[in-house]
């Protein structure tokens, strides 16, 4: 994270970056964000920077922040690198009292989600009680297009929704035609939620990678746009630490179902949903009935974390496919975006059963000791 006065102090000017780490040569106390992209996502979360009426440019403006590098300074980085910092982070959860950890970056899927080493150290820390919120990838709109480890069924992925440049007209917001969609390999629906991620602002110095690429969408030398599931990732980030200020004792099962539950789903004027279950999930976020949200058992329903770690037990989710190719729940009928829509009630899916083996793979994938499988912030798409 790059040195910038609005994300390094909390909106009281009091410091708030609590350690940081450079995973790539095991260092703490450097976590320089050449390329941008890291900067650009967290002052989408914690920006302590107030308009003159006393908004923020950011969700969760007070939050507290450990940076972590696992990316050089062209978005690039490796297994080895994402799981060395992961590990850093396990290992200081309790001390800088970590409870929501952003994850917008994406790698290819070459295993089960439980074979995949990254999501195994994934895994953990959500059993640790570390909600991860993962992106679900700048790659879509095919279906069975979510990365690593937004495929990891217990976390929170997120896709991206714009609102077509009028903030203030909820009738043209649209899914962002890049947002990967599920289901998983393993039939699982991702992503669980949307949250905006079309041309949103964020602190991204001038010197940084990707405003040098792109410098067309660099303002007042400091504010940067960009889109992408990355950015909708943030978002939620911050609603996430919103609703562990609001409730810290709230596990990460629990803060997930109070999310989907409080998320409403694009749909035609009909009822009938505008997009399919596995480009939307539970729908939009809503970040005040998430905070005050009651409700509860409602995620990860089926799952057993530690039996899925410990190898004695995997899972499947209720997707199936028809002769065509296509993919439905029973019950639950996907419709194409039509023009009008309203973000309407929710509703929840059954979340997991024991693996049976549909979506086999049909080539098995070796990992190795050195993990020099590469893993990268989201790919760069244009503005939506």
């Amino acid at each position: 994270m790059q040195y910038v006065p609005v994300l390094q102090q909390d909106p009281n000017g009091n410091p708030r970056v609590l350690a940081k780490y450079q995973a790539m040569s095991d260092e703490e106390g450097k976590a320089l964000d050449k390329f941008g992209h890291g900067s650009h996502v967290s002052s989408i979360i914690l920006n302590s920077e107030a308009s003159s009426d006393g908004r923020y440019n950011s969700i969760a403006p007070g939050v507290n922040v450990v940076p972590i590098k696992a990316f050089g300074k062209f978005g690039t980085g490796t297994y080895a690198d994402v799981i060395r910092g992961l590990q850093w982070v396990y290992d200081n959860r309790e001390t800088h009292d970590i409870r929501v950890l952003n994850l917008s970056f994406s790698a290819t899927p070459r295993s089960h989600y439980w074979d995949d080493p990254l999501n195994q150290a994934v895994m953990r820390l959500w059993q640790a009680g570390v909600v991860v919120v993962a992106s679900a990838g700048n790659t879509g709109p095919d279906p069975m297009t979510i990365g690593v480890p937004g495929n990891v069924p217990y976390v929170i992925t997120v896709g991206a929704m714009t609102d077509n440049y009028t903030p203030e007209d909820a009738s043209d917001d649209r899914l962002a035609s890049f947002s990967s969609a599920g289901p998983t390999y393993e039939g699982f629906v991702k992503p669980e939620v949307l949250a905006p991620g079309g041309h949103l602002t964020g602190h991204s110095r001038s010197k940084s990678k990707l405003v040098l690429a792109h410098p067309e969408f660099h303002a007042f030398d400091k504010y940067f746009t960009m889109s992408g599931t990355s950015q909708a990732a943030g978002v939620v980030t911050g609603i996430v630490a919103l609703m562990l200020q609001e409730n810290p004792a709230l596990t990460p099962d629990e803060v997930k179902c109070k999310l989907m539950s409080a998320s409403r789903p694009a749909v035609e004027s009909d009822g009938t949903l505008a997009y399919s279950i596995f480009q939307q999930g539970a729908g939009l976020v809503n970040a005040y009935d998430a905070v005050y949200s009651d409700a509860s058992s409602c995620a990860n329903r089926g799952l057993d974390i530690a039996a899925d770690l410990d190898g004695s037990a995997h899972f499947g989710g209720p997707a199936n496919q028809n002769e065509d190719g296509s993919y439905y729940i029973s019950g639950m009928d996907g419709y194409l975006w039509n023009d009008g829509y309203l973000w309407n009630d929710g509703y929840l899916w059954n979340d997991g059963y024991l693996w049976n083996d549909g979506y086999l793979w049909n080539d098995g994938y070796l990992w190795n000791d050195s993990l020099t499988e590469a893993a990268t912030v989201n790919v760069w798409v244009e503005q939506e």
